[in-house]
């Protein structure tokens, strides 16, 4: 299965991403059986990294009161409904723009962001995951390892794994919620998805 055709891939990579609790500190190939993250994530944000998070709060920042991050001309979808990952805690829900989905990473504009639901009906941000397929990063920037936002590395989903899918990068950062396992950790011990009940809309 090839990341040209983008909607059905993309929905199962991003699923591959969401059922995989690894640290996205470490760039290394991942069997489909991994269910703990590493515990070499920094807890303490260094500088650059600091950095990151205020970028991501700049660009995300017109979704924290609106009533849908589906508005007109946003292109982000909501699939997966919520997702928990039991002891690891839960990253919530993914909307997914498939049209940023290509070779290259841009700060500004986020291939997903990550929402949860709180009681009432509503939803809250929480940060935003960058995903990009590892040989659209590599066709277009030959030799240049893989992707990185302000130092801080993609994590490296290799292939094979349990859907059959090329190799692809991702990034969590939880720059609207604090994980107390670690700024780009995949899992959120804070994050639930207890009051998960569509329709949902922005508090």
């Amino acid at each position: 299965m090839q990341f040209g055709r983008l909607a059905k891939p993309l929905a199962l990579s991003c699923l591959a991403v969401l059922l995989d609790p690894v640290s996205s500190t470490q760039v290394r190939a991942q069997g489909h059986d991994n269910h703990v993250g590493s515990v070499s994530q920094q807890r303490k944000p260094t500088r650059e990294q600091n950095a990151l998070v205020n970028e991501v709060i700049e660009a995300t920042r017109r979704f924290k009161n609106v009533s849908s991050v589906e508005g007109p001309g946003e292109g982000f979808n909501l699939l997966f409904g919520c997702v928990s990952g039991g002891d690891f805690g839960a990253m919530g829900l993914h909307y997914v723009n498939l049209s940023l989905v290509d070779g290259n990473v841009d700060v500004m504009q986020p291939e997903i962001i990550l929402f949860e639901p709180i009681p009432g009906g509503h939803i809250r941000i929480t940060g935003v995951d960058y995903l990009v397929p590892k040989a659209a990063w590599e066709a277009s920037h030959p030799g240049e390892g893989p992707p990185q936002l302000k130092g801080q590395l993609f994590h490296l989903f290799d292939s094979p794994n349990r859907f059959g899918l090329d190799p692809f990068y991702t990034l969590h950062v939880w720059a609207w919620k604090n994980n107390p396992n670690g700024t780009f950790t995949n899992w959120n011990p804070d994050v639930s998805c207890d009051a998960f009940n569509q329709p949902q809309a922005t508090d």
